[in-house]
């Protein structure tokens, strides 16, 4: 949080009124309503920092009715290795009444709140805090004037930042005119007369809440990208070859598809935004028997509509990518909120014995690299690969450096080589390897895919033999994976009292606990787990080095009081160590919620971090 130079409560901020104090890390959170473009601000102090060499992580939350209602953006930034956007802000800034009582509890004591005058009368008497109010509606009015009235609010306040902390103008100028140059010239000017008002505004009153960011180091030498976890798994998805996909609107997966809609087609290929979610897969299983690797996605409740398609695709044995962005369920549930409940469903949602491969991104870098694996698997193994990933890591944004885009890079030319007499698409012996329409087949039987059972050559069988020889092929080359996975890394203490497990976007906020239980003297570890299904090896032996295992995820703890990892790992390693930490309130998860879960498991099978008030 704010770096030990800073003062540590409003008495002590007003003993060096005037004086600039240093910071290493901070986190501001802005609170109003989703009108307001609290987001815009948050986006461009996060890109900023990123193009500062400064390390950021962002958090928000949004209202899922289409009237609009509260809503908060969180910033994280700093000169340290950021794992988490933070469990307490040393800066809120409140626009209304509503957001200063929601949100004063965030604040760290000694933090600094700045809050609009025209809207909010805080109790300052309460609250142990450096307060300080600013009219940012009417000083916006004012400054804009004509009909946008209070609608650059939001940029009156990202200059008001701008000043508070010294960030560099030049850069955020830019951005802004990267961000509204498409508008016109009109609306750059207007943004820029709000931006200028925050900037200049009178200094008497905010002077105490002055500090400095510390200088980023960027000793790596390689440009930095700033972007959120869709945009990079977008970005991972046309490097690794994908031209071809079709999907249907959905949040918080929908800008991945409009991303694609417009991207693709540059590349020479088409995204086709089909009528619902089974026309999407369907066309998109298309798209993979004709050679490509193609790409579908959606929510959980459109994952759930896709399910007969993809067990289609199981059993034809195509590789198709299909990417799950996790929010709140079940039905429509909480759309824009984050959840980790579709990990069953991943694995089994679709009748019979249908494997498939299911993988996870721990963090926005992540998002990318793991759509480069995807395709490669996918394409490898012959069979659907469904990406986890969550509301959280969709919407979240942060800095990493520049991929080699040429050394990563995949042909997306699909392989229409000669067959020989000897081809067989689906060998009982060997994995699938179909030939696109168009291939020259040469003294063998033209190949014919399928729903149904089949022999080797596609053609439908009924054969009980076979059928049992064809479900233990299918099943068996993610055996093979998983004897070829990496084994995963231990974070911390490689053996010990407390291991940590996780999966997806809890990653930050594990190691940052494991962090913090370490300085205490704790004996701790961390494994994230990317490959969910088929699991990595020496997992078991890892496991037996600690004598308590806590699996951390955002679901419930079900029936039998285990999450859904959980779940999957106490079946699979019969180890009655393994327990779980769950919640279900649409939040990502803070580290005091991980170290205080581990703290009330030390008497219970299993927690819910929301049954504990203090947690």
């Amino acid at each position: 949080m704010v770096s030990p130079h800073t003062p540590d409560s409003a008495a002590d901020a007003s003993t060096s009124a005037g004086a600039t104090k240093s910071l290493n890390d901070v986190v501001i959170r802005m609170a109003g309503n989703s009108q307001d473009g609290i987001q815009t601000i948050g986006a461009f102090l996060a890109r900023l920092a990123g193009r500062s060499a400064q390390d950021v992580m962002t958090y928000m939350t949004i209202p899922s009715t289409i009237s609009g209602g509260p809503s908060i953006f969180q910033v994280r930034m700093g000169t340290g290795d950021i794992l988490s956007s933070g469990d307490e802000a040393d800066f809120l800034v409140a626009f209304y009444e509503h957001s200063y009582h929601s949100h004063i509890g965030a604040l760290r004591k000694g933090g600094v709140l700045i809050y609009d005058s025209d809207h909010v009368a805080p109790d300052t008497s309460e609250i142990d805090c450096l307060a300080v109010g600013v009219p940012i509606t009417s000083a916006t009015i004012e400054a804009v004037g004509g009909s946008a009235k209070e609608k650059g609010k939001n940029i009156f306040v990202l200059g008001l930042l701008c000043r508070l902390f010294d960030l560099e103008v030049t850069k955020l100028t830019k951005l802004i005119a990267e961000k509204f140059g498409k508008f016109g010239e009109d609306v750059i000017r207007n943004t820029m007369l709000a931006f200028d008002a925050g900037y200049a505004w009178p200094a008497d009153n905010i002077r105490d809440a002055y500090f400095k960011l510390a200088p980023g180091q960027d000793d790596s030498g390689h440009p930095q990208i700033t972007t959120d976890g869709n945009t990079a798994m977008t970005l991972g998805l046309l490097t690794a070859g994908v031209r071809y996909g079709a999907g249907y609107p959905i949040t918080p997966w929908s800008t991945i598809m409009e991303t694609l809609r417009t991207e693709l087609q540059k590349y020479g290929g088409v995204f086709v935004q089909a009528e619902d979610e089974l026309a999407a897969v369907s066309y998109a299983i298309g798209m993979a028997y004709a050679g490509h690797t193609a790409i579908t996605g959606s929510s959980g409740p459109g994952l759930s509509l896709k399910m007969e398609a993809l067990g289609w695709a199981t059993m034809a044995e195509l590789p198709l990518i299909v990417i799950n962005v996790q929010r709140g369920g079940p039905s429509t549930g909480l759309p824009t909120n984050v959840e980790q409940s579709d990990l069953m469903q991943a694995i089994y949602g679709s009748h019979g014995d249908s494997p498939r491969i299911v993988i996870a991104p721990q963090d926005v870098e992540d998002c990318y690299y793991i759509a480069i694996e995807a395709a490669r698997l996918a394409k490898e193994y012959s069979t659907p690969v469904i990406i986890l990933t969550d509301q959280a890591l969709a919407s979240r944004i942060e800095a990493f450096d520049e991929p080699d885009v040429d050394k990563l890079r995949i042909d997306p030319t699909p392989d229409l080589s000669p067959r020989g007499e000897d081809f067989k698409p689906y060998p009982l012996e060997a994995i699938t390897r179909h030939a696109a329409p168009g291939t020259k087949i040469e003294g063998a039987p033209y190949p014919t895919v399928t729903g149904l059972e089949h022999d080797e050559h596609g053609h439908p069988s009924g054969n009980p033999a076979l059928h049992m020889k064809m479900t233990a092929k299918r099943r068996d080359k993610l055996r093979k994976l998983a004897r070829e996975l990496p084994r995963p890394e231990i974070h911390g203490d490689d053996s010990g009292d407390v291991l940590l497990v996780g999966w997806g976007s809890t990653y930050g906020p594990i190691r940052e606990a494991v962090i913090r239980g370490r300085n205490q003297g704790k004996k701790i570890g961390h494994v994230h787990i990317r490959h969910l299904h088929p699991l990595p090896p020496e997992l078991e032996r890892i496991f037996s080095r600690f004598r308590q295992i806590f699996v951390i995820e955002m679901n419930d703890r079900g029936l039998y009081g285990y999450g859904q990892l959980a779940t999957l790992l106490r079946a699979r390693y019969a180890n009655p160590a393994i327990r779980s930490i769950t919640k279900t309130d649409g939040l990502a998860f803070k580290v005091s919620e991980i170290l205080n879960g581990v703290e009330a498991l030390s008497g219970a099978r299993s927690v819910n971090v929301s049954d504990y008030p203090d947690v």
